[in-house]
C-alpha cells in the first residue's frame, strides 16, 4: 500500500460515530466539571479575598469621583499641597476640628480651627499640637495640647476612604460570592479545560498535528491571564473612571452585582481575545492558515475587531471604542508574525496530503 494510502487509512481509523463523539464528549464534560467543582470549593473560602482584589478599581475610581476639586491655584505659583505622610517637624498650619472633640474637659465644636505645629511627643513620634490657645465660653486650651491626629494612621489609609458597593435584596451577597467563586473556579481550570478541548477534537487530526497539544495549552492558558490582566489593570480603570465622570452630577451608589458582572464580562472578553496569537500558531503550525493569508484578510479583520470591541466597550464612544480595539489590533498584527515565524513551510508533497 502507497504511503498516501497508509495516511488514509489511518485518518479513517481515527474517525467515530456520532454516538461515540456523544459518550467521548460526555466524559471530557465530566470531568472539567469535577475539576472545575473541586476548584470552586477552593476558591469558596478564599472568596472574601478574591472579590476585595476585583473591588479595588472602582473603589479607587469612587474616592478620586468624589474627591475631585477645584484646581489648585496659589499667588506665587511655588504653592504645593501636601498629604500627612510628607510633614515633617516644624511644619505649621490651621487644623480644622470636623467635629465635637473632647481635649481634657474642653468639648471643642465643630469647625473650630486652631493653629498647629508638627512636633515630636514624648515618645518620639511625630504629632500636631496646637500652636496657641483655643478660648472657648466656658475654658480656654493652652498651647501645646496634642490633637487626636494619627499622622502615620492617616497618610496610611489615605486610599482607603471607605467607599463600599451596595446590595438591595438580602440573597444579593450570597448570590454575588457564588458567582464570584464560580469564576474564578473556571478561570483556574482553565489548562485544565483546553486540554480537554484538545483531546476531544484530537481524533480528527493527523498524527504529526496532535504534537502541538503542549504548546497550545500552555500558550492558550498565558494568553488568557494576560488577557484578563491587561482588562483589569490597563483597561477597566481608565474606563470606570469615564463612566463615573459622566455622571460627576449625580451620587453614585454601585451595586455589588452590577459592578462584578461588569468587571467579569470585561475580563473573561479580553482573555478569549488575547488567544489570538496561540491559535494562529497552532492553525499555522498545521497549515490551515498563514501569514499571507492573515494581511490579505486585514480589511474583514479590522471590520469584526471593531463590532467586538464596540460589545466589550462599556459605553459606544470613540474613546472607549479605541481603548479595547487598540490592544486586539496590535494581537492580530502579532498574530501575523507568528503565523509568518512558526508557520507550516507549504511542499508540493505535503499540498498534496492536505486534500
Amino acid at each position: 500500500m502507497s504511503e498516501e494510502g497508509n495516511i488514509l487509512e489511518d485518518r479513517l481509523g481515527g474517525q467515530m460515530s456520532f454516538l461515540a463523539h456523544l459518550d467521548e464528549f460526555r466524559k471530557r464534560l465530566v470531568r472539567c466539571i469535577l475539576v472545575v467543582g473541586v476548584a470552586f470549593v477552593f476558591c469558596w473560602f478564599v472568596k472574601d479575598y478574591i472579590y476585595g482584589f476585583l473591588e479595588v478599581p472602582v473603589l479607587r475610581a469612587l474616592t478620586e469621583a468624589k474627591s475631585r476639586a477645584v484646581p489648585f491655584e496659589g499667588l506665587t505659583g511655588k504653592e504645593l499641597e501636601k498629604d500627612f505622610s510628607q510633614l515633617k517637624a516644624g511644619n505649621q498650619g490651621r487644623y480644622v476640628f470636623d467635629r465635637t472633640t473632647i481635649l481634657g474637659t474642653s468639648s471643642i465644636p465643630p469647625g473650630t480651627s486652631v493653629s498647629s505645629v508638627v512636633a515630636k511627643d514624648s515618645q518620639g513620634n511625630l504629632g500636631l499640637f496646637t500652636d496657641e490657645n483655643i478660648y472657648l465660653a466656658n475654658s480656654i486650651v493652652p498651647k501645646g495640647v496634642k490633637l487626636p491626629v494619627n499622622l502615620s494612621e492617616l497618610s496610611a489609609n489615605e486610599s482607603n476612604s471607605g467607599e463600599k458597593l451596595i446590595f438591595t435584596t438580602p440573597m444579593e451577597p450570597f448570590q454575588l460570592y457564588l458567582l464570584v467563586s464560580l469564576y474564578a473556579a473556571i478561570a483556574l481550570s482553565v489548562p485544565f479545560i483546553l486540554y480537554q478541548v484538545w483531546g476531544f477534537i484530537s481524533p480528527a487530526l493527523y498524527p504529526h498535528e496532535k504534537k502541538y497539544v503542549t504548546p497550545f495549552v500552555l500558550l492558550s492558558s498565558v494568553s488568557f491571564l494576560l488577557g484578563a490582566a491587561f482588562a483589569y489593570y490597563i483597561l477597566f480603570p481608565p474606563a470606570v473612571g469615564y463612566l463615573l465622570a459622566l455622571g460627576s452630577d449625580f451620587t453614585p451608589f454601585l451595586k455589588a452585582t452590577d459592578y462584578f458582572d461588569f468587571i467579569t464580562l470585561i475580563m473573561l472578553a479580553m482573555g478569549v481575545i488575547f488567544q489570538m496569537p496561540a491559535v494562529a500558531y497552532v492553525l499555522s503550525r498545521i497549515g490551515l492558515i498563514n501569514a499571507g493569508l492573515l494581511i490579505r484578510s486585514w480589511k474583514i479583520a479590522l471590520i469584526v475587531i471593531l463590532i467586538v470591541a464596540a460589545f466589550v466597550s462599556p459605553t459606544g464612544d470613540v474613546l472607549n471604542l479605541m481603548l479595547f480595539a487598540t490592544p486586539m489590533m496590535a494581537l492580530y498584527l502579532v498574530s501575523i508574525f507568528v503565523a509568518w515565524f512558526f508557520g507550516k513551510k507549504r511542499t508540493p508533497e505535503s499540498a498534496e496530503d492536505s486534500f
